[in-house]
């Protein structure tokens, strides 16, 4: 097991992999120069703004505002950046598509999970999808303008708080997100069960108020 990378658990035709702390900050060029061993191409960076906008890979010609990114073409790699915030990767299981997604709070409840899958263009019975390192739900709190956010979108979203102290909740970013890949109809979810602020492996912008950031990416081999 190489402890700079994640692999993701799941039987897809598809290559994916997670950074670590152990491999360091991939915004430096040195950390991405490692990773890039790892990879058939450079992968293609976004300027991550919390949204919903999934933007096609394949045509990717430098950083462009967007939290997803899809691909249907061999050799193209996706990728988001994520320190607490949730990678969401996804695969066609017939190896037609992939797509990477950066899930914090304000892209899940806004919805760029379901942009994402429907910017894939493939069937949502046909594509898996695997939960990568977040902060978890044992330490993740919140406020009531994140809670609102959710609920007013998907009352079954209630389901994923629970009351810490007044005014505050406990938020399962991973339980939302099985919640809206079920209602999609999504075949599999896998992964899930990080979290980054109290597993020394990975960064973590809650626990040290630090800028780096590790990498998820996905492609078709």
């Amino acid at each position: 097991m190489n402890p700079e990378f994640v692999v993701p658990d799941w039987r897809v035709p598809a290559r994916a992999l997670v950074t670590t702390r152990v491999l360091g900050d991939v915004r430096n060029e040195a950390v991405r120069l490692k990773l890039r061993r790892q990879l058939p191409a450079e992968p293609c960076w976004l300027r991550q703004v919390h949204g919903v906008k999934a933007i096609d890979a394949s045509r990717c010609l430098g950083p462009a505002e967007a939290d997803a990114s899809f691909t249907r073409e061999k050799g193209i790699v996706c990728a988001v950046m994520a320190a607490d915030c949730m990678p969401v990767l996804l695969a066609d299981e017939g190896g037609e598509a992939v797509a990477a997604a950066h899930a914090g709070w304000r892209g899940l409840s806004a919805g760029v999970i379901e942009a994402t899958v429907a910017a894939m263009g493939v069937r949502p019975s046909r594509l898996h999808a695997w939960l990568g390192p977040a902060i978890g739900p044992k330490i993740y709190e919140v406020g009531p303008e994140v809670r609102e956010a959710f609920l007013a979108k998907d009352r079954q979203a209630e389901s994923a708080f629970t009351a810490n102290r007044p005014g505050h909740w406990l938020l399962d970013l991973y339980a939302v997100a099985r919640q809206r890949l079920g209602s999609l109809g999504v075949a599999g979810v896998s992964g899930g069960g990080f979290c980054t602020h109290a597993e020394a492996r990975f960064f973590s912008y809650r626990r040290d108020r630090t800028p780096a950031r590790m990498a998820a990416v996905i492609w078709l081999p």
